[in-house]
């Protein structure tokens, strides 16, 4: 009995046929039928055994020749372009939901934050999902055409795109040294245009952190459980450590305040990188530790890492953003990140500490801060001091 090919639509079928019906070639040769890209499946009997599979593809001539080389196999096996005789042993094949779970599992063995985690596990989801609209079920029958397509789904901004990119490199260069891919089908995929470019760091000036806590103070009553206060808190906290957003309102006292000293991270030496703060910021922090439990930013809304995150960012301080504005540069949370490293070069504070302290390399912060070394502005003038010292003094020119 001769296998039978048939489309079977899945739920956002690019075409907009209904999810789970079935389409044969035929159909589609009918004039104003609508193409997608939904897998193409084989159905039959083999070897006395009847079984309905995905072939891996969506063009009807590939899924014609996947049919026909199950049939002259005589038996069901791996369907895809990496059939083998039946006398011989299949080698076993990874499915693109088992090579992102070790992906994810990797990632999450190299203890990384929980905001870059969440990244990494929103691009192996847009993965699978978009190797479940195209059929394909195997690491291996991933092709240059497949990444191709997939970059150009996205719908990122230049840097956003850039480092998915460097997400997508990663997981591919993870597949191969597991021998689950035999060529490196995203080595010719280039960073958009503009990439490339410096990402100027804009810290909130003096008079700009004066503004917010202005706003904070003068909120007229308390908005839904919390307060002018509170958010005072939490911008202080982010400027004496240089906290990311998601740190600072995870923040658990009973683990990262150790007298006057925050933990911020663990050193690649493995040794413990603190940050100091003031007596009165301690006492506060102690003071809501008392009154909110541990983990003094959570207010009793939730616990839950990503909506606290998404609670403070997009409710709270966007509230405070707003009271103190307008703005020149857009007011967002990672300002404060970028006022911490402002503070520490302005006053004196050598980049490979300020570097430590923030967690990146000495050349990244020297790359988006170097206008606000001190000792750089230092050197600068006294290039200009030399250079002109010898200068006669010019004589002022009469006006006619």
């Amino acid at each position: 009995m001769a296998l039978a090919l048939y489309r079977r639509h899945r739920r956002g079928c690019k075409a907009g046929h209904v999810e789970e019906t079935r389409s044969s070639e035929y159909d589609e040769r009918k004039k104003g039928w609508k193409r997608c890209e939904c897998p193409i499946f084989v159905s039959g009997s083999l070897h006395k055994r009847f079984s309905r599979q995905t072939t891996g593809q969506w063009e009807w001539d590939v899924a014609r020749a996947v049919a026909e080389r199950l049939e002259a196999v005589g038996t069901w096996g791996n369907v895809g372009p990496t059939l083998h005789p039946a006398t011989e042993t299949a080698p076993s094949r990874t499915t693109i939901a088992d090579a992102t779970e070790a992906f994810l599992a990797k990632c999450q063995n190299r203890a990384i934050q929980l905001t870059t985690m969440a990244k990494y596990k929103t691009f192996t989801n847009q993965l699978t999902g978009f190797c479940g609209d195209r059929g394909c079920g195997y690491i291996d029958q991933l092709t240059i055409s497949d990444i191709d397509r997939f970059y150009a789904s996205w719908k990122d901004g230049i840097r956003g795109k850039t480092k998915k990119l460097e997400r997508l490199k990663a997981f591919v260069k993870f597949c191969m040294k597991r021998k689950w891919l035999k060529e490196d089908v995203a080595s010719d995929i280039e960073p958009p245009a503009g990439s490339s470019l410096i990402n100027p760091k804009a810290p909130f000036t003096d008079e700009e952190i004066n503004r917010i806590y202005a706003a904070c103070d003068n909120m007229e009553q308390g908005r839904r459980n919390w307060t002018g206060r509170d958010a005072k808190d939490f911008i202080d906290l982010s400027l004496y450590t240089g906290l990311r957003i998601s740190d600072v309102a995870t923040f658990d006292v009973s683990k990262r305040l150790h007298g006057n000293d925050v933990f911020l991270r663990m050193h690649k030496t493995r040794q413990p990188i603190s940050t100091w703060i003031p007596d009165w910021l301690v006492e506060r922090l102690r003071a809501r530790e008392a009154e909110n439990g541990s983990l003094i930013f959570a207010c009793g809304v939730t616990q839950n890492a990503k909506q606290l995150c998404d609670i403070w960012r997009n409710k709270r301080l966007k509230y405070i953003f707003t009271l103190s504005g307008p703005w020149e540069e857009p007011a967002h949370p990672h300002r404060f990140r970028h006022t911490f490293v402002r503070i520490l070069l302005e006053n004196g504070v050598p980049l490979p500490d300020v570097a430590e302290l923030v967690g990146d390399t000495e050349a990244v912060v020297r790359k988006h801060y170097s206008r606000f070394v001190k000792t750089r502005q230092t050197r600068l003038s006294k290039i200009l001091q030399d250079a002109f010292a010898d200068k006669a003094k010019p004589r002022p020119v009469a006006i006619r």
